[in-house]
């Protein structure tokens, strides 16, 4: 069974990625240690041959700039739940941010569109039932505060303190949360109100 990823090697693998698509070639040891903040060139050595002996990345041996990430899929942190229906009480975005990861799943790259910045969460509730995204299912997210009308995003309440996945419509003075069940009624908060903590990429499901 893959072993968890810590967050610094979560950090690492998505430094090397950022790197690699920014200069066209992979970073040194220095540059990760620099990038991502960490106290000693020997400390990135050792998390590195931890990612190679699980398969994470490969690395070429004598060959300064030898490190490569798989292709054809990506590590994505599951970092909790999400409330598809009542919003549930959840956390703020910086705190995203400094969340363990529950696992980390590989995804074909072909499923997030080469996006990056992804994280992952575990619906709860059927309010987005009609867009296919169930109870239970998991949901990748494109890190963003940004979106447009009819986004599927990851709302953060400020008032209420909570989170819900829900599509977003700008309508003057307030925000509508749209439900995908027509079962269920929209939310309605003032601009000032909601933060968007990202983006609806994709959406997994497991079949039992």
């Amino acid at each position: 069974m893959p072993r968890k990823l810590s967050k610094k090697q979560i950090l690492i693998i998505n430094f090397i990625r950022f790197f690699s698509d920014e200069h066209g070639l992979p970073p040194t040891i220095r540059d990760i240690q620099k990038g991502c903040r960490i106290s000693s060139t020997s400390v990135v050595d050792y998390n590195l041959r931890v990612l190679e002996r699980d398969g994470h990345i490969a690395r070429k041996p004598d060959i300064a700039r030898g490190i490569e990430l798989p292709e054809d899929k990506s590590g994505i942190p599951l970092l909790g739940y999400i409330a598809a229906g009542e919003p549930l009480p959840d956390m703020s975005t910086e705190q995203w941010n400094t969340l363990e990861p529950l696992d980390v799943l590989d995804i074909p790259l072909h499923l997030i569109k080469n996006k990056r910045n992804l994280f992952a969460l575990k619906v709860k509730g059927t309010s987005m039932i009609d867009s296919l995204i169930d109870d239970g299912d998991i949901v990748v997210i494109e890190s963003t505060n940004q979106a447009n009308d009819g986004d599927t995003v990851v709302a953060w309440l400020k008032m209420e303190r909570e989170s819900t996945l829900k599509r977003i419509y700008y309508e003057k003075s307030r925000v509508r949360l749209q439900p995908a069940n027509k079962l269920m009624e929209p939310i309605y908060t003032t601009a000032d109100n909601i933060q968007v903590q990202g983006k609806l990429v994709s959406v997994l499901r497991t079949v039992t």
